[in-house]
């Protein structure tokens, strides 16, 4: 059983920002952060009874603390059974820039995203459009917004809220995200989020904001 409003903290970890989700003492971590903010990510958890990890893609940004997350939570992590071939080798997806600000991300990411394994998490479910998080504790909607990468997701929470992962980003300013998989995907994940209305958007990247700008 959810209860009627749901909260989201969050939490920065790295470059990327994760997302806890709570209705009540019941929790959803949406995704992981790297390494480094490890510990800041299970401190935020504390006190919850944590019940998922939504993945919105397995880049190691987002993914990197997944699989020691998973085993210390012990909860299963959700993600698009489409982006599973990126755990071995990011370059089934090779990302292209956008514009100035791709570039520089793109740049100032390749060291890594050739170097940092992510660990495939044990108890991985697969997840798609549409699928509530209502058994989880939450009023949540998986929505998917394949673009950055082939299986990226994000999470629909409650009637004003939605998560997109790198969909969108704010690095300097709400913009559709600066790195791509398909461009055509990305446009039409755009088209979806326009389709909810005015939300308040948790990006992957920068600090949260009010409605669809593009």
């Amino acid at each position: 059983m959810v209860d009627k409003m749901s909260s989201i903290k969050r939490i920065q970890s790295g470059t990327d920002t994760c997302y806890l989700i709570s209705e009540g003492k019941n929790g959803i971590l949406v995704d992981t952060g790297s390494a480094s903010g490890l510990s800041k990510v299970l401190d935020a958890c504390a006190g919850y009874d944590m019940k998922l990890i939504v993945l919105t893609h397995p880049h190691f940004d987002h993914a990197e603390n997944a699989y020691v997350l998973s085993e210390r939570l012990n909860i299963p992590v959700a993600m698009s059974e489409k982006d599973l071939e990126l755990f071995d080798d990011y370059n089934a997806q090779p990302l292209i820039p956008m514009g100035t600000i791709g570039r520089v991300v793109l740049a100032l990411s390749l060291k890594s995203l050739r170097e940092t394994k992510v660990q495939k998490p044990e108890n991985l479910i697969f997840v798609k459009d549409g699928d509530s998080l209502s058994e989880y504790g939450i009023d949540g909607t998986i929505i998917e917004l394949p673009g950055h990468t082939l299986g990226s997701i994000g999470v629909i929470v409650g009637d004003d809220s939605v998560i997109v992962g790198d969909q969108m980003d704010n690095w300097i300013t709400p913009s559709i995200g600066h790195l791509y998989t398909n461009r055509d995907a990305l446009e039409r994940s755009m088209e979806k989020l326009r389709a909810l209305g005015s939300r308040m958007i948790y990006y992957g990247h920068g600090k949260p904001t009010r409605g669809v700008y593009l």
